[in-house]
């Protein structure tokens, strides 16, 4: 057996479990739901599907595609991830030296507490703990256009993708101001990498109209469907 028969055959047997609710809040961007799949977690977005701990390999690629599109001699970049999700981005980041400060943008306080005190702190317990990460409670549209920090990589993961967002306010982070937003809290040389559940060349067109440079993506096979992407873009040096 092949290691994606085994997970389109993990993904089928998940599908036909009864998801039990571990919690359900409604917040100033909607209703957002934590729910348990046998031993999968998922987190709902307005009754829109975000993420699960089911496997998290494209969410590790948005870190590892970021961190390798930076110069070696590059000394403690900084990256900032958008939004914590089941925490695999910013685990990922915390178990790399390299990065010198992991800074988290996520607007939903449920999230955040899911992470602290709840079941998803077996995914992002070390990394809280980690001195170089730092929780952001904010929305990431209008930190990016008012934060006057920059950083050295923008790991964005808020969405199913610039085609597919849980809220309409989202669109803003894909629109030209929203690029323009995020080129500017770019270091010189400094990478923007989206987490997106399918290809899109238009939005790659509207990174280039934005400025950026060496526009590319990365795919990773999903169980079923189209590849999950991580389009990636840089700042020019």
């Amino acid at each position: 057996m092949t290691e994606q028969t085994d997970q389109i055959e993990q993904h089928v047997r998940r599908e036909y479990e009864a998801p039990v609710v571990v919690e359900r809040r409604d917040g100033p961007y909607g209703e957002v739901v934590l729910r348990r799949r046998g031993e999968v977690h998922e987190i709902i977005a307005n009754g829109t599907f975000l993420m699960d701990t089911s496997d998290g390999r494209s969410e590790r690629l948005l870190v590892d595609a970021a961190l390798a599109a930076l110069p070696p001699e590059r000394k403690d970049p900084a990256v900032l991830i958008g939004g914590l999700g089941v925490g695999f981005s910013l685990a990922r980041a915390a178990e790399e030296p390299r990065w010198g400060r992991i800074a988290v943008v996520e607007r939903e306080e449920a999230v955040v507490d899911w992470h602290r005190r709840g079941p998803l702190a077996a995914v992002s317990g070390a990394a809280l703990a980690d001195p170089r990460t730092e929780i952001l409670r904010t929305d990431l549209v209008a930190y990016l256009r008012t934060a006057s920090v920059t950083y050295d990589a923008l790991c964005l993961d808020i969405d199913n993708g610039p085609d597919w967002t849980v809220t309409e306010d989202n669109d803003g982070l894909y629109s030209p101001a929203g690029l323009r937003a995020c080129h500017e809290r770019l270091a010189p040389g400094g990478v923007l990498a989206v987490w997106s559940a399918r290809p899109s060349a238009v939005f790659e067109d509207a990174l280039r109209d934005a400025g950026f440079e060496g526009v590319k993506s990365e795919e990773i096979t999903v169980a079923r469907g189209v590849p999950d992407v991580v389009h990636l873009a840089l700042r020019a040096a």
